[in-house]
């Protein structure tokens, strides 16, 4: 199911998906999807698992739903143009709360007894909120989840940072900082200051949004490539040791060993270093390279908040374009990598 909904989910943002599919195709993968999904609420992750007349109460957690595969089976059907009448609305959303534990946080699938199993992912609380919202809108059911334990967890998880992590006390991650902005978004908790939105105060004060949207920015790097970290590294432990040994460096040294808040320039006092952002991607947490997924993730969260303005998007654009777009099409990870779905 998440390899179907990549694949849908890229033909349609290439705007091909009314020609590149017939109307038969499209209801047969509307059917396949339909067919995953489970008869007391979500959807299997493909239809090798549906243990047909042979399930029983003592084997059938051998054959449950899982929210990612539900959330991405609502999505694809979305994608698709489907109209959602076929979901089994009340028992998805019955299940749905089934799997939220006592943190606020949601497992996986239900296991034998019944019970939530996995799960304190942020992950899960983001497909939680979507599946919630497709099917119940923003206010949700009289069967609703609990808002408020879910909304608390997201909270605590707000590192020093300023980013997200999988939960308190961990590393702050684009893809778990994408999560929790979009989970608050949709559930209307966002305390974003701008003014298209309605601030709503979650955080003690919007400082702690500042440093969401610092953090959020500075992970656009011109590190592209392991090597370049470590060449990064090995010149700026060498100009460092030149400087204690009482070295004079020449003007060009010296910007390697400028501080953050000193303006980029050639060491001459002029013109800024503008060869170096040539190419900018975005990575997932400190000290990594660029990674092309992190370009939806963290500029995702910064289109969000309403600030991806303050990325330099040609340096990002040129990066995909010209480093991670591969010859027979797609895109890797890397420079170079094969392209991945």
């Amino acid at each position: 199911m998440t390899l179907a909904f990549f694949v849908l989910c890229g033909i349609d943002l290439l705007g091909a998906l009314d020609t590149n599919i017939t109307a038969d195709e499209r209801a047969g993968y509307v059917d396949w999807i339909y067919g995953c999904q489970h008869p007391h609420g979500g959807f299997r992750g493909f239809t090798g698992a549906n243990l047909g007349e042979e399930r029983t109460m003592d084997n059938e957690y051998w054959d449950p739903a899982n929210i990612a595969a539900t959330y991405f089976a609502l999505a694809s059907l979305a994608i698709l143009g489907d109209d959602l009448t076929r979901v089994n609305r009340a028992p998805c959303l019955r299940w749905l709360k089934r799997l939220q534990l006592s943190d606020g946080t949601f497992g996986e699938a239900l296991g034998s007894g019944g019970e939530a199993d996995g799960g304190r992912d942020m992950r899960f609380c983001y497909c939680a909120v979507i599946i919630r919202w497709i099917l119940a809108g923003e206010t949700g059911d009289e069967e609703d989840i609990d808002v408020d334990g879910l909304v608390r967890f997201i909270e605590a998880s707000q590192t020093y940072e300023g980013g997200f992590a999988n939960g308190p006390f961990h590393e702050a991650h684009a893809g778990w900082t994408y999560c929790a902005i979009a989970a608050l978004s949709k559930l209307g908790k966002l305390p974003v200051p701008v003014k298209r939105r309605r601030p709503v105060q979650l955080w003690p004060s919007h400082e702690s949004v500042e440093r969401m949207l610092g953090w959020l920015v500075n992970l656009q790097t011109s590190l592209l490539q392991e090597e370049d970290l470590s060449m990064s590294d090995t010149t700026q432990a060498v100009a460092q040791l030149d400087i204690d040994n009482g070295a004079q460096l020449t003007p060009v040294e010296a910007t390697q060993v400028m501080s953050p808040d000193d303006p980029l320039t050639d060491g001459v006092g002029a013109e800024p270093l503008y060869d170096e952002l040539q190419w900018a991607g975005l990575t997932g947490r400190c000290n990594k390279v660029a990674d092309t997924c992190y370009t939806f993730w963290a500029g995702g969260s910064l289109s969000i908040l309403d600030s991806i303005h303050l990325l330099d998007q040609q340096a990002l654009r040129r990066y995909l374009l010209e480093k991670t777009q591969h010859r027979i099409g797609g895109f890797g990870k890397l420079p170079g990598d094969a392209p991945e779905a």
